[in-house]
């Protein structure tokens, strides 16, 4: 693929500080991972999206494990979620195939502006008091978690930006529904990320800069995220990213 040495050290540089702030929340960060690819000049459906979903994967497994430690995961909540999100995200694998580049384009950024304007809507929100039903959890968790799936193979993202308002809409308290959202988002990452492998196009250099850089990343995150961070303004950070990301991506489209 040609990089050079100083975008190889820009991709690393820019993977570690997207992996610190986005496993604050759970989030793999694959909706910045794909555009840093993209911006690097990788090829969108072969390289770019299967390579964010396997950081996508390292990124929450990482954080998922700290988060263990610190005993907030959800695992009798999170688990039909992250069951259905690892069925549903080959098909979104399948998929994108078919789907043109400029649209997955435009569906990605429409989809991230939504999750940044909600993130931004929740930012002021005192933190939930009650939790919802085990079987309500159970039923909304798994329809949200298969839609993260398919969304997580098809844009090669992990659906955290799903999941994560989901949790908290359910009564999870912030770092809870960060918790257990790595935790099921790992799940449909990694599903996804095989989905795509039949193309077999792989940076082995810029793969293993990547990988280290999101391990050392995430870890950092999830441990600020659980014992010093403020929920309310690690959200509304995350909203701005996430609307700076959008307008990038369509402004990218558009040629401006």
């Amino acid at each position: 693929m040609g990089l050079s040495v100083q975008s190889y050290a820009l991709a690393t540089g820019l993977i570690f500080i997207v992996s610190v702030l986005f496993s604050m929340l759970g989030l793999g960060g694959g909706m910045l991972y794909v555009p840093i690819f993209k911006w690097l000049g990788l090829p969108l459906k072969a390289v770019a999206i299967p390579l964010g979903l396997l950081l996508n994967g390292i990124t929450t497994l990482s954080a998922f494990i700290r988060y263990k430690r610190e005993g907030l995961v959800d695992f009798r909540g999170g688990l039909p979620a992250a069951l259905a999100g690892m069925l549903l995200a080959p098909l979104g694998a399948a998929l994108v195939q078919y789907v043109p580049h400029n649209l997955l384009i435009v569906f990605f950024a429409v989809v991230v502006s939504l999750a940044g304007i909600r993130t931004l809507m929740q930012s002021g929100r005192g933190e939930p008091k009650q939790l919802a039903s085990k079987g309500k959890r159970m039923v909304v968790g798994s329809l949200v978690g298969g839609a993260a799936g398919f969304i997580a193979g098809l844009l090669g993202i992990g659906g955290g930006f799903i999941v994560a308002p989901m949790l908290m809409e359910l009564g999870y308290p912030t770092r809870q529904a960060a918790a257990t959202t790595a935790f099921i988002v790992t799940f449909s990452s990694f599903s996804g990320f095989l989905g795509h492998m039949a193309e077999g196009h792989v940076d082995m250099l810029l793969t293993g800069l990547a990988v280290v850089a999101v391990i050392a990343g995430s870890q950092l995150g999830a441990w600020f995220m659980a014992n010093k961070a403020r929920p309310e303004w690690v959200k509304r950070l995350y909203g701005v990213l996430l609307l700076a990301v959008a307008i990038k991506l369509l402004l990218g489209v558009l040629n401006i």
